[in-house]
């Protein structure tokens, strides 16, 4: 509970209403001197007895005492007030922008009020929202919880009241948030909590906090009751800082409510037992009656604009006033107009509490500084620089700009607002004298342009005139353009703006017609294309369409000429694109893919390069075996041709042409390309390649292995000349597990079924949605013949049977290992037959199979070929040093799994051994035969290969027989190759990267020896096929690195050139940009003696490179040295005042002269012993020139100096000498002492005259008698 009075606009009527009209006429301070003196009276007014604010209470009784209620507007307008340290939003560039305006913008369209914004002179934030009642009410909550930081507190209330709080459906509890603005959490019926938490604003948990209270005291079952004091006496009840009030709570156990200041109510409630409410209620009227017998009010006259400072933060001032001197003070609302501020207390203490009231309120003072308008943000600086400075040093000044106003207002203690008006008062003089500002017209529809790409255009003129452009938003429709900054800046400003404004004027605008998908490539990656093509064509603006608009136009704005040349260019780049986007699509086997790419991608990058294409590969792990080749169409052609070439010297392809009509093209691909697609599949995967639709050729393209290729061409001639004849197509159904099946092995069965019958049948592919579909087609005759075979197959399948067949129990392994791998296989096979073997340990023989009769039986057959295999197995050991393993092995087992396929046989190597220990053991069984004698002598020879070196192969003899030839054509073989030991290390290259790029390539080992052997042997190891490859690819980079060896020979020659040290900074040049040139154009290295070096000789450049080089290069330092021997430098007398405007903002102007005479010129250093002497150095000729030129300037620019200073003299305020004649001092008419015989009071007496803000003597009371 807060007991500041600050009073609602009503309540403070009431309080005026009491006073007795004397009493409001109260002299204003600092009024103006008058012709006649006021009169004592006027100036003194005596304070009212009791009886008179008795009598004036009263009111006079008749027809017209009862009061008229006003009607009401329907739209209501209220002020909300976010104090500074409430702000959620204080750090904004700008007023106005950023979060807090989105924020108001989407309040005034959720709740329909208007809201506006300002910011107080204390920063804080006031909103005034206007609208219909509830519509305000609404807006008021969303800022408080929008724009203010939230606070919280929680209520303790008996967990039976909640539901009162909460109302019927909860209307009340919404009603309560909205009057309040805040947001009140009531704990759920099954949480024992009896907290509500409230959250919101301070003055808004007040309330919310009393209402809340208010209904839990109605409902409370303890006594009530309800004590109606006078407003005006609620913070002498309260207490300073609520400390009365609250020692009553404590003694007396009852709970008062107090209704917040904010809150017009004047019922205080007590609830508690009702002995001890009896006692708190009698207390509380103890010092009502006391307070209302003992105090009288004054009323003062304080400014407005001082009422916060009475009031202080948080409302601690009058906390403070009442504590000390036991005063209430009470501040009329912040929406009233009145200034009257009254003073309730004991008489003897209102002096007192007057004198700290003046005290507070004139502790701030209000100042302002005259200065343009457009001068303010000069003043403010970038990002509030130049502010932040004098704001550090007096943090208590709060200063303020007022858009469109020519005057700057300074608020703060009066010494500090004094400071700070001086230090601003100076920055606007300072601004006013170098700083001038002018207004253009140029046509809105222009100023876009004038701004550029990004600002481009607009911040170059900014930075080089320095000066600030303020360009009106296309929203305002306006044409005015300020300039503002240093006046020769702001003229040359001026003028180019208008000249590129009259040059648009002269402009045309051009739509060229761009297809949208070449506009991405146009602009490049993060738009370096379309830079380019801009700053190529400076003058010309290219404007994209927008992608989501779907437009092929792009619009060139600019000079005729430019806009044509930047067509002519454009159409040129959009053909180059044009010819570039041919694309082609090359079937090729997959499994040719990787010679196709080659070792580390070399192939196929070489490919891209030498015929300038794009080659997109399918990935690794797709079914697709095209490869897309985009570029020129002769280009696409060439790697076209290269890669078919590859593939077909890495097989036996043949390439036939086969002319069918182009009409039938369609109808032979079928739908989604099933029908050709099941004629590739049938011939071994040959490729058919159609012409591109609509080019009318005939010529359709097979490739693939030669007999391949002839069955693919007569079932291609077969289905043409039945499609020209007549085609008639049926489809029938089957489970997809059965297709395998009828497919049969190796296409055997349908084969069969086509042979007989001269139809074609079409499985679904793995991509088909619907994968029951088969397709027949051909001649209607043949297409039922072959239907009804087919159904006959099918019907047949459908009929299920069980049978079982006999297996020794020794193979049984052999089907379930990996997981049932050999009965997947055999169910997939056979139209998912169904095989059980007995439960291993049962020694049963008897293997069931369940399905189709015809799989059942085909199945039987398969796995009895299988029992055949593993009955004829033998086993067949290859010798292969152990060394060798890895290498026959292949890259993750590569080469030993091709083997195994291809051979049907299993392959097993065995364990690594370090330090094997040859032992006897029983030699390994082949056809049952048992090991003779013979053989364990043989495997106990020294000579007989190790046990660690024999790969055993498992399979049919004649099988392993051909695995194990194939298995030693593996075995690596080691040439040697004569390579200089001197080259060795530029062989192995940088971390090995070079010998690993040909052991890559080569697919080799290349085995380099140790420095310190000092061999020129290098072994190279690996297939036989790839060493003669190898050993020419080492050679011919041994040829290399001699010719480099050569080269660098010749590049070493060194140059030495005696230049004297004086002249090496200017051989050098500035960042080393003479000395750079140098090395490029002649491509040589050239170094300058170390300073530090002390046995060095300082004279000495060395230059390295090919001879002839460093010759060129010597002769160019020399040449320099020359010019720089030539040169002179001369000390001129120039005004240290000018120095400043001569050089330039960061050196511009000065580095413009001494390029335009070719001169270097020296200004002195601050604290040099002649200020004004300048060095200029150079040839002869160009130093008098420049010389010249520098004292021109030095004329022109110091004219302007002397004018300048001379203005600064008058614009000094003049010195009025003060009018020493002596005052009158204060006069008054009427005074008692004129008319009595009493003394006049002594004016300089502090006792007759207090001071305010000084102790006052309690026997004085100089305000009003003691009652």
């Amino acid at each position: 509970m807060s007991s500041v009075a600050v009073l609602t606009q009503e309540s403070f009527a009431e309080h005026r209403s009491g006073l007795v009209p004397q009493q409001i006429k109260v002299a204003t301070l600092n009024s103006e001197e008058e012709s006649d003196p006021p009169t004592y009276k006027d100036a003194f007014p005596p304070l009212p007895e009791k009886a008179a604010c008795l009598e004036s209470a009263q009111e006079p009784a008749g027809a017209w005492s009862n009061k008229i209620r006003p009607i009401k507007a329907s739209v209501i307008t209220q002020v909300f007030h976010v104090p500074l340290e409430e702000r959620k939003y204080k750090d904004m560039n700008q007023f106005g922008e950023g979060e807090q305006a989105k924020i108001c913008l989407e309040i005034m369209q959720r709740t329909g009020a208007h809201l506006e914004l300002s910011l107080a002179k204390d920063q804080g934030l006031s909103i005034m929202v206007s609208g219909k009642l509830d519509a305000v009410m609404k807006a008021r909550k969303d800022i408080v919880a929008r724009l203010q930081t939230q606070a919280s507190a929680t209520v303790t209330i008996p967990k039976e009241h909640h539901r009162f709080v909460i109302g019927k459906n909860g209307e009340k509890l919404q009603d309560l948030e909205l009057k309040t603005a805040t947001k009140i959490q009531i704990p759920r019926p099954d949480d024992p909590s009896n907290q509500i938490k409230i959250t919101g604003t301070k003055e808004g948990i007040e309330k919310a906090r009393h209402e809340v209270l208010l209904i839990s005291a109605e409902q409370d079952k303890r006594a009530v009751e309800r004590l109606e004091v006078e407003k005006a006496f609620h913070p002498f009840i309260a207490g300073p800082y609520n400390r009365l009030v609250g020692e009553i709570m404590q003694e007396t156990g009852t709970r008062i409510n107090i209704p917040p200041p904010s809150v017009n109510r004047t019922e205080i409630v007590f609830t508690g037992e009702k002995e001890q409410l009896a006692q708190a209620v009698a207390r509380i009227k103890k010092i009502y009656e006391e307070k209302k017998r003992k105090t009288t009010t004054i009323a003062v006259e304080v400014k407005k604009s001082q009422h916060k400072y009475v009031i202080g933060p948080k409302g601690n001032s009058l906390q403070e006033i009442l504590e000390r001197t036991g005063v209430s003070v009470e501040i009329p609302p912040s929406d009233s107009i009145s200034e009257t501020v009254i003073l309730r207390g004991e008489p003897e203490k209102l002096g007192q509490a007057l004198t700290e009231v003046y005290a507070k309120a004139n502790s701030f003072t209000v100042s302002s500084v005259s200065a343009p308008s457009w001068l303010h943000r000069f003043i403010i600086g970038k990002k509030g620089q130049n502010l932040a400075k004098i704001t550090q040093q007096m943090p208590k000044v709060h200063i303020e700009f007022t858009e469109g106003e020519d005057k700057i207002t300074l608020e703060g203690p009066t010494e500090d607002v004094s400071v700070a008006q001086e230090q601003i008062e100076g920055m606007v003089k300072d601004l006013i004298n170098r700083m001038d500002y002018v207004e253009i017209n140029i046509d809105h529809k222009f100023h876009r342009h004038l701004i550029g790409k990004s600002g481009a255009n607009i911040n170059r003129i900014k930075d080089q005139y320095k000066v600030s452009v303020r360009i009106p938003p296309d929203s305002e429709k306006s044409n005015l353009i300020r300039i503002e900054g240093d006046p020769q800046g702001v003229q040359q400003a001026k003028r180019e703006l208008l000249e590129l404004a009259s040059r648009m004027e002269n402009e045309r605008t051009k739509d060229l017609i761009i297809e949208q998908r070449f506009h991405r490539t146009i602009i490049g990656q993060k738009g370096e294309r379309i830079r380019e093509i801009r700053d190529k064509f400076p003058e010309v603006i290219i404007n994209f369409p927008d992608p989501a608009q779907k437009s092929d136009i792009v619009q060139l704005r600019g000079p005729k000429n430019e806009v044509e040349k930047c067509t002519k260019y454009m159409q040129k780049m959009v053909a180059d694109l044009v010819e570039n986007s041919y694309s082609i699509s090359v079937p090729i086997f997959k499994q040719f893919h990787k010679n196709i790419i080659g070792k580390g991608g070399a192939n196929i990058k070489k490919i891209r390069e030498e015929s300038n294409t794009k080659i997109d590969l399918p990935a690794e792990n797709s079914n697709s075996e095209t490869i897309v080749i985009t570029g020129k169409r002769a280009n696409c052609e060439a790697a076209r041709s290269r890669i078919l070439s590859i593939q077909k010297d890495l097989a036996n392809i043949a390439e036939v042409e086969v002319s069918i009509p182009a009409k039938l093209h369609n109808s032979l691909i079928g739908t989604k390309g099933r029908l050709i697609r099941s004629i590739m599949e049938e011939c071994g995967g040959v490729h058919i390649h159609f012409p591109v639709e609509g080019s009318g050729s005939d010529t359709v393209v097979i490739r693939g292995p030669s007999s391949d290729v002839e069955k693919a061409k007569k079932q291609l001639l077969h289905l043409a000349e039945e499609k020209q004849t007549k085609s008639f197509t049926v489809d029938i159904r089957a489970k997809p597990e059965y297709h395998k099946f009828l497919i049969g092995k190796g296409g055997g069965k349908i084969r069969k079924v086509r042979d007989s019958t001269g139809a074609r049948i079409i499985f679904p592919a793995a991509e088909d949605k619907d994968q029951d579909l088969i397709t027949i087609i051909g001649k209607e005759d043949a297409v039922r013949e072959a239907q009804k075979e087919l159904e006959a197959l099918i019907q047949n399948l459908d009929n299920v049977v069980e049978d079982y067949m006999l297996v020794e129990p020794k193979h049984h392994r052999h089907f379930v290992i990996r997981r049932g791998q050999v009965l997947r296989e055999i169910a997939e096979e056979y139209g998912g037959v169904m095989v059980s073997f007995p439960r291993s340990g049962t020694q049963s023989d008897k293997v069931t199979l369940k399905g189709a009769k015809d799989c059942v039986e085909a199945a039987k057959k398969r796995i009895q070929e299988i029992i055949e295999d593993l009955e004829a197995q033998v086993t067949v050991e290859c010798a292969i040093p152990q060394k060798f393993h890895r290498s026959v092995m292949g890259p993750k087992g590569s080469r030993i799994q091709q083997i195994t396929r291809d051979f049907n046989v299993q392959i097993k190597f065995p364990d690594r051994e370090e330090n094997p220990v040859h032992s006897v053991e029983p030699s390994i069984q082949e056809n049952g035969d048992e090991a003779g004698e013979g053989r364990e002598a043989k495997e106990t020879d020294p000579g007989s290969p190790r046990r660690c070196d024999i790969i055993i192969i498992s399979g049919r003899k004649e099988k392993c027989e051909a695995a194990k030839e194939a298995l030693e054509a593996l075995v690596p073989v080691t040439i040697e190759v004569e390579v200089p030991f001197d080259l060795h290390r530029y062989v192995i290259g940088q971390k090995g990267s070079g010998i690993r790029k040909m052991m890559d390539e080569f697919e080799v080992n290349i085995h380099v020896p140790a420095p310190e052997l000092q061999s020129d042997i290098i072994a190279i190891t690996g297939l036989a096929a790839h060493l003669d490859r190898a050993k020419m690819g080492l050679l011919e980079r041994v040829k290399e690195l001699q010719a480099e060896q050569e080269d660098r020979a010749l590049r070493s020659f060194k140059l030495s050139v005696t230049v004297d040290p004086k002249y090496h900074p200017k051989i050098i040049g500035r960042k080393g940009a003479v000395i750079t040139q140098i090395r490029l154009e002649h491509d040589v290295n050239i170094q300058f003696p170390d300073k530090d070096d002390g046995n060095q000789p300082q004279d000495q450049i060395t230059i390295t490179g090919y001879e002839k080089n460093t010759e060129a290069a010597r002769d160019a330092i020399l040449k320099i040295v020359g010019e720089l021997e030539q040169m002179v430098s001369e000390d001129v007398p120039l005004d240290h005042r000018v120095h400043a405007r001569i050089i330039g903002a960061r050196g511009k102007a000065i580095r413009k002269i001494m390029d335009e005479f070719k001169v270097d010129i020296r200004f002195p250093q601050s604290g040099a012993p002649d200020p004004n002497c300048v060095t200029v150095t150079g040839l002869p000729e160009n130093v008098e020139e420049a010389i010249d030129h520098i004292l021109n300037l030095e004329e022109e620019y110091l004219a302007d100096v002397v004018d300048s200073e001379a203005l600064q003299g008058y614009m000094k305020p003049p010195v009025h000498e003060e009018s020493k004649a002596p005052s009158k001092g204060f006069v008054v008419r009427d005074a008692p002492w004129t008319s009595n015989s009493e003394k006049a009071p002594d004016m300089s007496s502090s006792e007759e005259f207090p001071s305010f803000g000084a102790q006052v003597a309690p026997k004085t009371l100089p305000w009003g008698p003691k009652r």
